[in-house]
């Protein structure tokens, strides 16, 4: 039963505290406390209103949202991250809270990032297997840092899916394969940009590596219900007057390796308890790579 598991989320919270520095530790809830937070989130369906991005969601009747004030009582109570404002909400398969805790479920955090218009001149010029050699080597190098914060050393197996990118629709989507010093799970990051005038659409999906099949296609279901409105999509952009990205393709999947450090907190957490897993303490990485691609752009 669904409960059966909240039991086990609240024994591996006790742990959490040896997995991240002490003061990013929330406390964690008891049986009771995380029944009631489950039964209290608002599971909504249909066309979505993204606040902040100028995007909707057309979802199917196979998954469902929580806004950004459910979504965050789940990063930060249930899942035990640092708060974290930029969160704007969060994809659930099915329509209740089973995905929330059960060992084959999983989760999508959508963020938005008004960064400017990431052009995707470079798009079918990247190398993917020399990217992921760069991202593997500043992962490597960014251990030390974990060490030193409290977090366990992480390293990047390789693409669980290579980078795609859909001119026509301006989506792109990748997974990686990840692994965590003293885990027995590699564990499965999926992600998404959806590109707009001003900014892009983060879609963030995290399970464990053996879920690949399933989150895959859930994903790609997911990939063509996430769009712009109108006057805020990546064609109508305006040269004249619009702000452009410091960076483009190749950077944007560099650097969301680690780009939120409080949303990557969440990662795994409870992999061998439930399905979640700790990858925080890696935003050093990102700011390297982003400002390493905007020196070779200037």
């Amino acid at each position: 039963m669904m409960f059966r598991r909240i039991a086990m989320i609240a024994m591996a919270c006790l742990s959490l505290s040896a997995w991240r520095p002490a003061q990013a530790a929330n406390q964690p809830l008891n049986v009771d406390q995380a029944r009631a937070l489950l039964r209290s989130l608002h599971f909504r369906h249909g066309h979505i209103e993204v606040p902040g991005a100028h995007a909707s969601l057309e979802l199917t009747p196979a998954f469902s949202y929580l806004d950004a004030a459910d979504a965050r009582k789940v990063l930060e109570q249930l899942w035990r991250n640092p708060p974290d404002t930029s969160v704007l909400g969060m994809i659930v398969p099915g329509d209740n809270a089973r995905s929330l805790v059960a060992d084959d479920g999983y989760a999508v955090v959508i963020t938005y990032a008004d960064d400017g218009y990431v052009s995707d001149k470079d798009a079918a010029d990247i190398d993917y297997s020399e990217l992921l050699q760069k991202m593997q080597k500043a992962t490597r190098n960014a251990n030390d840092e974990r060490r030193k914060q409290g977090y366990r050393t992480m390293k990047l197996v390789g693409w669980a899916e290579s980078p795609h990118y859909d001119r026509s629709q301006h989506k792109l989507y990748w997974a990686k394969d990840l692994r965590v010093d003293g885990l027995s799970s590699d564990a499965l990051n999926y992600d998404i940009r959806a590109l707009g005038r001003h900014g892009y659409l983060s879609l963030n999906a995290v399970a464990r590596m053996g879920q690949l099949d399933s989150v895959k296609a859930g994903m790609q279901q997911i990939l063509p219900m996430v769009e712009f409105d109108q006057g805020a999509r990546y064609a109508d952009f305006d040269a004249h007057t619009d702000r452009v990205a410091a960076y483009g393709i190749s950077a944007l999947i560099a650097g969301t390796l680690a780009a939120k450090a409080g949303l990557f907190a969440k990662l795994f957490a409870m992999l061998l308890a439930a399905k979640k897993l700790v990858l925080a303490g890696v935003a050093a990485v990102a700011a390297f790579l982003r400002k390493l691609f905007k020196r070779k752009q200037a």
